[in-house]
């Protein structure tokens, strides 16, 4: 019954905390009801027109307190001055549905690329933190917020993190060389060493050749910084929400000048490989999800990224007259 990922993310989602921190001031409250429209918990109703915390569980998401034209509503359980920034002012005023600019919006979405080539200036600690800070503004699900953020702050820790790797990468392509133990794993249906000697057997081993021949980086590009964004146990979808949030500080580098590339080696490296994490003093039971690269660009472009076409399907269930 309960075998497959989704019951298992269900299951977690009910161990997070829960508890109940709203409070809502009677004198303040007039009655509108817009607080209890917007929860997503039940923990409010109406008695005697007032709104009253009546629920035994709450998201702590904040919507009532965010929706209340009074003031009336408070949650706790929310720090007010999380997140805060420091290299940069924000405006704690709402932005309407449809009141910003669309092609703004835009405009920084499709001009970020990833770099592969940095400068060496250092990236300030202050402005890596605000990175995170506008990560988890991303949304969570069920406001599960389990993510973790490992931050590598200079290039002497971005390189610890790399010969970590291509050690690992060494002794995985010494296996995939073996054509005995690739058919092995293939005859009790195990393919997976025989699809990466396939597919990335030979770009690994010239990358690592040019690491220990010339010093370059394969893997970091020569980044003076990185995020490794990661999930603690108990997150309803810790993977989405990781993604989510590294989407937010992929977009905010950019606008701050800072360029940014995902290392999927990194990931799956980590994934397979757990004496990685404890180099890096990330504890044993988290889940690394996305690897930030970080750096100011030494590179320039002068185009918008552009796309293949995507795949795009609408699904119509009214019926035919």
């Amino acid at each position: 019954m309960y075998g497959s990922a989704q019951a298992t993310a269900q299951i977690n989602a009910m161990m997070i905390n829960r508890n109940v921190t709203t409070s809502i001031d009677s004198e303040k409250c007039i009655g509108c009801g817009l607080c209890i429209s917007v929860c997503p918990s039940e923990t409010l109703s109406m008695k005697n027109n007032k709104a009253v915390v009546t629920g035994n569980r709450s998201l702590s998401c904040g919507h009532c307190e965010a929706v209340c034209p009074a003031g009336a509503v408070r949650v706790n359980g929310i720090d007010t001055n999380n997140p805060f920034f420091q290299s940069f002012m924000v405006s704690d005023q709402w932005i309407p549905f449809g009141d910003f600019n669309i092609s703004e919006l835009v405009g920084l979405i499709r001009s970020r690329r990833s770099c592969r080539n940095y400068t060496r200036e250092h990236v300030k600690h202050e402005l890596l933190e605000d990175l995170v800070n506008v990560g988890i503004c991303a949304p969570s699900g069920t406001n599960s917020q389990k993510w973790t953020f490992t931050i590598l702050p200079d290039r002497d820790s971005v390189m610890v993190a790399a010969k970590k790797i291509l050690e690992f990468f060494r002794n995985l392509n010494r296996m995939a060389e073996s054509l005995f133990f690739r058919k092995a794993l293939k005859l009790i249906g195990k393919n997976s060493l025989d699809v990466y000697y396939q597919g990335y057997y030979k770009s690994v081993k010239k990358g690592i050749e040019q690491y220990e021949k010339y010093g370059k980086d394969v893997l970091f590009h020569g980044a003076t910084a990185a995020i490794f964004v990661g999930s603690k146990p108990g997150g309803s979808c810790p993977s989405e929400d990781a993604l989510l949030a590294t989407q937010n500080i992929l977009l905010a580098s950019h606008a701050m000048g800072l360029g940014s590339c995902l290392i999927g080696f990194v990931v799956e490296a980590i994934r397979h490989d757990s004496s990685i994490k404890q180099s890096l003093n990330i504890p044993r039971d988290e889940s690394i999800h996305s690897v930030i690269a970080l750096g100011y660009p030494d590179e320039k472009y002068q185009t918008f990224c552009k796309r293949k076409k995507p795949v795009i399907r609408f699904f119509n269930n009214r019926k035919k007259e």
